[in-house]
């Protein structure tokens, strides 16, 4: 096996003194004296890239991203504040990458880091991708045969379609998710409406966890990596829909 994306990010951002490797935000971030000057996002809530976002110069994400479309773009999150998007996997020359790192260390570094910098690093580009799975979890077989199972079931509900939020599946009741699917530290979950009653019940089975952010409204988070018993998926699916869906589509229910 050859060199991967992922290793040469770290080759690139950890050549520089002290620079350190975090787990930040659900991506690895790099930073020095404790401030982040760049972070790899894979995919980022399904945006389908490979990149890294470093902290730019004043004026550099501008001139690059104009200048080079192929190759760079504005973040999300942190463009606003100057941030240059770096695509890793479409072509852009490496040592152009470590310049680009360089400088975002350059901008955050205590000075007397800055005077033992040399030249940008030369490395050997990488010859591997991300693994796949790294890229998408729900391409795993496992996860991939409960998905398509699962789409199985939701297309006998009336009014249903499937999208996407934050990069994850979702199932809609018309205009109205009531299911999403997401698979995260290797666990696969589904996420349902149950309403506050019954979720403060499923919580004493450890299978279920209340999600942050949509819990207080009654989302429960389903644990389906190593099992899953489709009648109870059913069951709180149905449930969840029979929340969301318009009347015309409960009496079309079978």
């Amino acid at each position: 096996m050859g060199k991967n994306i992922k290793e040469a990010v770290r080759e690139v951002c950890l050549g520089l003194p002290e620079a350190e490797e975090r787990a930040g935000h659900g991506m690895p971030d790099y930073r020095v004296g404790g401030k982040v000057f760049a972070m790899l996002a894979v995919n980022h809530h399904g945006d389908g890239r490979i990149a890294l976002w470093v902290h730019a110069p004043p004026g550099a994400q501008h001139l690059h991203v104009e200048g080079e479309p192929a190759y760079y773009f504005v973040p999300p999150y942190v463009g606003p504040r100057g941030w240059l998007g770096v695509h890793l996997d479409q072509g852009n020359d490496w040592y152009a990458i470590a310049a680009r790192v360089r400088e975002a260390y350059v901008n955050v570094a205590p000075g007397g880091l800055i005077e033992q910098l040399g030249e940008p690093l030369d490395i050997e580009p990488p010859t591997e991708t991300v693994d796949p799975e790294e890229f998408d979890p729900l391409q795993a077989p496992h996860a991939r045969q409960k998905l398509d199972d699962l789409r199985t079931f939701v297309a006998t509900l009336p009014e249903t379609s499937e999208g996407k939020q934050f990069g994850t599946p979702a199932f809609k009741a018309g205009k109205k998710t009531f299911l999403t699917v997401f698979r995260h530290g290797g666990r696969m979950r589904l996420e349902f409406w149950v309403g506050p009653e019954l979720q403060a019940t499923l919580t004493d089975d450890p299978r279920f966890v209340i999600p942050r952010y949509i819990g207080h409204r009654g989302w429960i988070d389903l644990d389906v990596e190593d099992s899953i018993d489709w009648d109870e998926v059913r069951e709180l699916a149905l449930g969840s829909y029979r929340h969301f869906a318009l009347k015309r589509m409960l009496k079309a229910l079978p």
